[in-house]
């Protein structure tokens, strides 16, 4: 198996049209990964979200839990294009994995995002931007590219939400903006 080498800013800049054409109407639930410790991750095709815990078995509540960031979604595709791989999504640290525009337009901080036929999560002020494990995992560039204004206004690194009503939740539910 060949190492994976970062992508360069060239590469990175020319998956704008893909990222901007991101669903907005209806999205879809990609992956769901739980974080039961530091470092581990376990993917799964169903989960639970509690408004105490947000997704249940996952690190999160664990420590000094700020609830402004109880969970956290990143755009599949962003996902795709700084891991080059499903199988390393995961890596970028985040709990769901969605086929939807997660940009501040689309769904500024307050807006209510159900998933499934229970879950509501809410969109929270809090910024996204990654941490040192990004870079060390995706490259400085990637890091750049996902913080740059661009990439900040349709928040490639993810959003920051808070689950307003708890359910079971399973890849391939539908994600929409509720007005």
């Amino acid at each position: 198996m060949s190492a994976i080498t970062h992508l360069t800013e060239t590469e990175l800049e020319a998956a704008w049209p893909e990222l901007e054409a991101t669903p907005h109407g209806e999205g879809r639930l990609e992956m769901i990964v739980r974080r039961p410790a530091t470092d581990e991750r376990e993917s799964l095709a169903e989960a639970e979200l509690s408004v105490e815990t947000g997704l249940v078995g996952d690190n999160w509540s664990q420590g000094r839990a700020n609830p402004l960031c109880q969970l956290t979604l990143m755009n599949a595709r962003a996902a795709q294009l700084v891991a080059q791989s499903r199988d390393r999504w995961a890596l970028a640290g985040d709990q769901l994995y969605v086929e939807f525009n997660l940009s501040a337009e689309h769904l500024p901080a307050g807006t209510r995002v159900a998933i499934g036929d229970q879950a509501v999560v809410e969109v929270t002020p809090e910024p996204h931007t990654g941490c040192q494990k990004f870079i060390s995992r995706f490259g400085l560039a990637a890091m750049k590219f996902v913080n740059s204004p661009r990439g900040r206004s349709l928040n490639l690194r993810g959003i920051n939400t808070r689950v307003l009503t708890g359910g079971v939740i399973r890849v391939g539910d539908v994600v929409k903006r509720l007005d």
